[in-house]
């Protein structure tokens, strides 16, 4: 009663106009900084945050009335509280994974687990509990640990100009933390230079009473100050052993130096492509109008050569490694991403009605052009959309894709000769994938000693009987392709079936093959 009563909820709140309304607008406001409240937002909370730092530096030579304290210590607490809990709410759907779940059991005949959606929807709040950030803004909203507040500085590096600092700041730490293992081996390093060194210096200079070396910790601070060759000359050895550990320390100390420069600086050179990848990203993200062009070869050079007298910039997308060299080579604004992919157009949040002057598909596929289309298409209907076809039995495939405009190479004058590469050609499973269905895969299922006799067993089993399609059968003794095969089509160990359904129901046909194949 309880789990349906969970579910029904969740229901009404994922379909429920005004709920979603403010929570998206929440979102915005505390996430998302194309939105322009968020800019307002940003200014009234650095006010808060700068004026509970001039009370706490004010209090500390001077008596401050006891409203300066209440409004220091509860009314900004309770605007950082409600800011946290707004946070803590937007930062995961906990309907939305409930209604995951529930409609995830229901697909496989099984009863409804609440235990593990609830499960799912702490450990995503607890992602963001566990933050850095969350921990910072949840000892700021504690009144008796309000001194603590000033560690709340770090949140001006996310808004207005600053913000692209607080980006750098996230790229330098994801960089040297790529040399986590050199960086720990240093520090242990370190340590045990100053371990030692702090001994030999006591040992050799705590009894002489002209040695400013009195404790075991004016050792340590020495030992510090001294191999980090900042000498404040404060604490000096007077003995010559004390000298000789000095000298012996100092040396040490440049080496620990020289080996953190150089992990730093090889850190940097070998992500140096990487950062280069997002400053791009980083371009495209702030232009007004461009042209976008999916795919590199002969045909987007001549294209490209066209529109570059206009005045409106070109963006290239291209996921082959060497085209896209190519199109940095001769200097444009080319970006490593699949075109087919909408993580691509999401990452690199393109708005389409904004930004976007029309899409030109140029890749050397028809098949490629079509997934690209419906990609776009799934997010928007109005962008104008050029392609370039290859085939011209596939004109009618392109249409359907939604295509404005279809051209052939070979009716154009002046244009090289296209080398067509083999196309697949169920056009009409991958027109539903994109459209339709967007649950729906294609996968591979490599057969194994004893899984090949239940294959078909299984398929026609209710819960996977017309619901997955075989679509081929890849024969691995005499390398021979079948497509379509046939019920009684025989399976070896090794073969590889490519089946075609809904991607949870394929897991679970995969999983049952590999237990009943074991067993």
């Amino acid at each position: 009663m309880l789990g349906k009563w969970i579910v029904e909820t969740s229901y009404f709140l994922q379909n429920y106009h005004p709920y979603r309304s403010v929570k998206n607008i929440i979102y915005n406001l505390l996430e998302n900084n194309h939105y322009h409240y968020k800019k307002i937002f940003d200014m009234v909370m650095i006010g808060l945050i700068f004026l509970s730092i001039f009370i706490l530096i004010r209090q500390v030579k001077h008596e401050l009335s006891p409203e300066w304290l209440f409004f220091n210590n509860y009314v900004i607490s309770l605007i950082f509280l409600v800011e946290y809990l707004f946070r803590l709410w937007v930062c995961s759907d906990t309907s939305k994974l409930i209604i995951e779940q529930y409609e995830h059991d229901l697909f496989l005949h099984r009863p409804f687990s609440l235990s593990r959606a609830l499960k799912l929807a702490f450990l995503k709040k607890f992602e963001f509990i566990r933050s850095p950030s969350a921990i910072i803004d949840l000892l700021a909203i504690l009144p008796f640990f309000h001194e603590l507040r000033m560690l709340r500085i770090f949140i001006l590096f996310r808004v207005l100009k600053l913000f692209r600092y607080a980006k750098s700041l996230r790229r330098l730490v994801s960089i040297l933390s790529s040399k986590k293992f050199e960086f720990v081996t240093l520090i242990i390093f370190t340590l045990t230079v100053i371990f030692i060194a702090s001994v030999l210096i006591y040992v050799m200079e705590a009894n002489n009473p002209k040695s400013p070396v009195n404790t075991l910790f004016d050792a340590v601070y020495w030992s510090v100050v001294t191999i980090f060759t900042v000498g404040y000359g404060d604490i000096i050895p007077v003995t010559s052993e004390g000298r000789i550990v000095a000298i012996v320390i100092i040396m040490l100390g440049i080496a620990v130096i020289s080996f953190a420069t150089s992990i730093v600086v090889s850190a940097f050179t070998e992500k140096l492509d990487e950062i280069k990848k997002e400053k791009w990203v980083d371009d495209v993200t702030r232009l007004k109008r461009f042209y976008l062009i999916c795919g590199f070869s002969p045909l987007s050079l001549e294209v490209i050569r066209r529109l570059s007298k206009g005045s409106i910039p070109i963006v290239i997308l291209e996921n082959d490694p060497i085209l896209y060299e190519q199109a940095k080579m001769h200097g444009f604004m080319a970006l490593e991403y699949n075109p087919s992919s909408m993580e691509t157009y999401t990452y690199l949040k393109i708005n389409f009605t904004h930004q976007i002057e029309a899409i030109l598909l140029l890749q050397d596929s028809d098949v490629e052009n079509v997934f690209t289309a419906l990609t776009i298409r799934e997010m928007t209907k109005h962008v104008p959309l050029y392609s370039i076809l290859h085939h011209l039995e596939h004109r009618r495939k392109l249409q359907m894709a939604g295509i404005d405009v279809i051209i052939n190479p070979h009716e154009l004058v002046g244009l090289m000769g296209k080398i067509l590469s083999s196309q697949p050609v169920a056009f009409e499973a991958i027109y539903a994938l994109r459209s339709e269905q967007t649950s729906i895969v294609i996968d591979e299922i490599v057969l194994t000693q004893g899984s090949e006799s239940i294959f078909y067993p299984l398929l026609k089993e209710k819960l996977f009987a017309r619901r997955l399609s075989v679509l081929g059968l890849y024969h691995h003794k005499n390398r021979e392709f079948r497509f379509n095969p046939k019920d009684n089509e025989m399976f070896r160990n090794g073969d590889v079936a490519i089946i075609l359904g809904d991607r949870i129901l394929i897991n679970e046909f995969k999983s049952i093959l590999l237990r009943r194949g074991i067993g």
